[in-house]
């Protein structure tokens, strides 16, 4: 119990001592998640105080001045100094390089226990290039790093896991190659989110809803995740991915399989991921030139009052690029519950406003008793899960105006979930889970496949980016969107308010 709530998994006190080792500790994502994250963890008692924090790159560096980069990202203020000082005598630093098994075995003399000693516990975080990946992975295993001698060994990759459904069973091949399926951790942080979490439990808890949830009740869903922010230092990786790969594999297609698999028999990982799979399976292949499908790429324009260029101006990308920024897919699950109700499922980098939010539109009333009195349409109860800025669920009903006229008004229901400093971000919630060794959160490679099978038929055979047979709309920066899509997206951008 915490504060009256039940609590089905709740890590109240550090998890086990580990030895932690981050490759490419050096680059942006350490820097800018990683280490704030286990800051975090390490100031509310959940990381070990005897677990130990290796920072592995290229460069040669000592324990003192990787520790000093640190600090300068992690940016403690003067009221943690004295736990920044306990948290930075767990960091040291070891130069790595993947040509090298020197390097590597000089590494594992640290990690695995001398015979008759106290087993360790290992994660490994790959904080690497995804073209990396394959090669970390490797060199690790050669290392003997994978094998569980007494304590656990634990990977850690973040998405994109593979470029397409080859290239995913290929680093499959390699991360199995040193560590079995239980070992491996994919990483898809929106799922440690409070409002994506709180959607299972949303659903089967509460009796009210679980009924209604099928293609009797439900008219059709949108998933949403909209960005200002424009291509920025990934140009490299992006101009050869797209949105859909960027954004669709992992988090879009994740939130609809929340939104739409049945209930599992047991809330355990593998039996939540067996009912996933399950939705990525029914998933109808699309046409590329349907209409169910439309991409798009940011010009110029303007982002708060400041003017920002097209996406074909940014560095690194070609001038001549064709990768989309923008996309919609409309999605059919052929299955029992959901057979005709479609799934639309949007993202887009520059647009006019950050917001990730999903919708559940309910069928109207079937029968207007006030048809004759009141001369608008009754408007459809929405379910608004709102993941991004606001953290809330919303319903909306119809209700009677007070006064002496019937007059109708849409009433919205909020619950809100509490914010603030203390709150561990999704990043140290995955990282917690990945040290306790709870899956949950994580991806399974038989869901990673189907999602892959799914989007493989909708991007181009010749392993581009876009979409065969699709005209790309070049939309203005800060917009909302290709001309086409604007009725839509504003009408999802204004959905719930009230």
């Amino acid at each position: 119990m915490i504060n009256g709530a039940q609590c089905i998994f709740n890590p109240s006190g550090p998890a086990e001592p580990c030895r932690i080792v981050v490759l490419g500790a050096t680059g942006d994502l350490a820097g800018r998640k990683l280490f704030p994250s286990l800051f975090t963890l390490f100031k509310a008692g959940h990381l070990n105080p005897e677990s130990r924090i290796t920072g592995c790159g290229r460069g040669e560096m000592s324990d003192d001045e990787f520790r000093r980069m640190t600090e300068e990202k992690v940016s403690p203020d003067d009221s943690e100094g004295e736990q920044w000082r306990r948290f930075r005598q767990l960091i040291s630093y070891h130069r790595l390089d993947f040509n090298d098994d020197a390097s590597f075995a000089a590494l594992a003399a640290g990690l695995i226990p001398e015979e008759g000693k106290p087993a360790v516990n290992r994660l490994f975080y790959l904080a690497l290039p995804p073209s990396s990946y394959e090669r970390a992975a490797t060199a690790i295993g050669r290392a003997g790093l994978g094998r569980e001698d007494g304590g656990w060994s634990r990977i850690v990759v973040e998405k994109p896991f593979g470029h397409d459904l080859t290239s995913a069973r290929s680093l499959n091949a390699a991360l199995h190659a040193c560590f079995n399926e239980e070992q491996i951790f994919s990483i898809d942080h929106y799922l440690a989110k409070e409002t994506v979490q709180n959607i299972l439990v949303f659903r089967f808890a509460n009796a009210i809803f679980e009924p209604l949830w099928n293609r009797q009740y439900i008219d059709s869903v949108a998933i949403m995740a909209t960005e200002t922010l424009g291509v920025g230092h990934r140009a490299a990786y992006y101009d050869t991915a797209g949105v859909i790969r960027d954004m669709f594999q992992n988090h879009l297609l994740q939130l609809l399989s929340l939104i739409a698999m049945d209930p599992p028999a047991r809330f355990e990982a593998d039996q939540v991921q067996d009912e996933k799979v399950k939705v990525f399976r029914a998933l109808k292949h699309i046409s590329s030139n349907h209409d169910d499908l439309a991409i798009g790429q940011y010009g110029n324009g303007e982002i708060d009052d400041g003017k920002v260029a097209a996406y074909r101006e940014e560095p690194g990308v070609a001038a001549e690029s064709t990768t989309p920024t923008y996309a919609r897919i409309t999605a059919h699950i052929d299955n029992w519950r959901w057979r005709g109700v479609p799934f639309t499922m949007i993202s887009g980098k520059r647009l006019e406003k950050k917001i990730t939010r999903i919708i559940i539109n309910f069928r109207r009333v079937p029968h207007s008793l006030f048809k004759d009195i009141l001369a608008d349409t009754i408007q459809r109860n929405k379910l608004i899960i709102n993941i991004y800025p606001d953290e809330e669920i919303c319903l909306s009903f119809q209700s009677k105006v007070q006064g002496t006229h019937l007059c109708l008004n849409q009433e919205v229901m909020r619950f809100a979930f509490a914010t603030g400093d203390d709150q561990i971000d999704a990043y140290g919630r995955v990282l917690l889970d990945c040290l306790n060794g709870e899956r949950l959160l994580f991806w399974r490679q038989d869901g990673l496949e189907e999602t892959w099978k799914y989007l493989d038929q909708i991007l181009a055979r010749d392993n581009t980016s876009r979409p065969p047979g699709q005209t790309l709309a070049i939309y203005a920066a800060g917009s909302l969107g290709p001309n086409r899509e604007e009725k839509l997206l504003r009408h999802l951008l204004t959905a719930g308010k009230q």
